[in-house]
């Protein structure tokens, strides 16, 4: 999502580029490309864009869309249809599991973007919505405007949840004013920060598109917070403390998520190696962190490259992706690719080598 220059034309350049084998990725994180993993027919179970997925305690893989249809598609791990749902989120984003005293709850965001009838996008104020696993509401969060917290005319268009080991969640204003609002379990709130204002840029968030809770090391738990347009993950305390920026240049990233000691994300843009620019065209590819938050693999990407500690700019390779948006991890650490603007296609799942 969305910018004037990402929904202009494409412009593809290079080709597809694994291995002879058809593999792709970097040192122990390759991959083999299955396109035909999530295909459903559209006519029945349709999507317009694949925004993210979640894995269920049952091992199912929980899938929000922007198509009212069927808000939420639901498969099992061989990528067949289980059940879908939910019709009230034309701006399906964020997706995140809560697990909470043996059961399973979802964080549903609608960034208030939307594809309209007329064939144009719209926009309104977003909200986030807890439900149960089948969708049944239990309650919502709106504009923080009717809390005092932001002024009415300041832009709410939230993108992504986290929810911390006590139950409270951080909402992600990433298509607003770039502020993550800390809520209690009850959706009360306790606090905001980010934005755009701070004395020291380093705590400033552009685009705020993700964010997920840090447990690697469970003493010192953290907050991973993206700042797409910045090309890195902002990393802060549980109280919006800032600690560090991890910078990704050449990555337009979108959420962190964890699996075990390391940090996976989608790459929704990226430059084209051979002019150093968007142009404009379909990009992105998966980056992988290690425990470090150093890179070590870029599935359909260059190969990471440091010099005197510092990274360098990273590129897609070939046109394996449109748009990396999400990515899910299971626990064979295969990766489940959802993607933004690709031609209503469906997940493309990553088989580990």
């Amino acid at each position: 999502m969305i910018t004037a220059g990402a929904i202009a034309g494409f412009n593809i350049t290079g080709k597809a580029s694994p291995d002879k084998d058809g593999i792709i990725g970097h040192g122990e994180f390759t991959y083999k490309v299955n396109k035909g993993w999530g295909n459903l027919d559209p006519a029945k179970t349709p999507v317009f864009n694949c925004h993210e997925m979640v894995e269920d305690s049952k091992g199912r893989l929980v899938m929000v869309t922007d198509e009212v249809r069927n808000n939420i598609i639901i498969y099992d791990r061989s990528g067949k249809l289980i059940d879908s749902w939910g019709t009230r989120y034309p701006g399906g984003h964020g997706l995140t599991l809560s697990p909470e005293g043996g059961e399973d709850f979802l964080f549903i965001t609608d960034c208030g973007y939307y594809f309209g009838r007329d064939n144009n996008w719209h926009a309104q104020a977003g909200s986030v919505f807890k439900t149960t696993i089948n969708g049944d509401l239990l309650f919502a969060v709106g504009h923080p405007y009717t809390i005092g917290i932001y002024k009415k005319e300041e832009n709410f268009q939230p993108t992504e949840v986290a929810v911390a080991p006590n139950g409270d969640f951080y909402v992600a204003d990433g298509y607003g004013s770039d502020y993550i609002i800390q809520y209690n379990h009850q959706g009360e709130y306790i606090r905001h920060f980010g934005g755009h204002h701070n004395t020291n840029p380093d705590h400033n968030l552009d685009n705020a598109h993700g964010v997920t809770v840090d447990l690697r090391n469970p003493a010192s738990p953290k907050l991973i917070c993206t700042s797409r347009n910045e090309n890195a993950f902002k990393f802060f305390t549980l109280d919006g403390k800032y600690l560090e920026t991890v910078k990704l240049p050449g990555a337009y990233v979108c959420r962190p998520v964890i699996q075990g000691e390391n940090i996976y994300a989608g790459v929704c843009w990226s430059n084209f190696r051979d002019t150093g620019k968007m142009n404009d065209g379909r990009s992105g590819f998966v980056t992988i962190l290690d425990k470090t938050n150093k890179v070590v693999s870029n599935p359909g990407g260059t190969k990471p490259e440091y010099k005197n500690g510092i990274l360098q700019p990273l590129f897609m390779e070939g046109n394996i992706f449109y748009h990396g948006h999400d990515v899910c991890v299971d626990e064979d650490k295969n990766i489940y690719v959802c993607q933004w603007n690709a031609d209503k296609t469906y997940p493309v799942k990553l088989e580990r080598v």
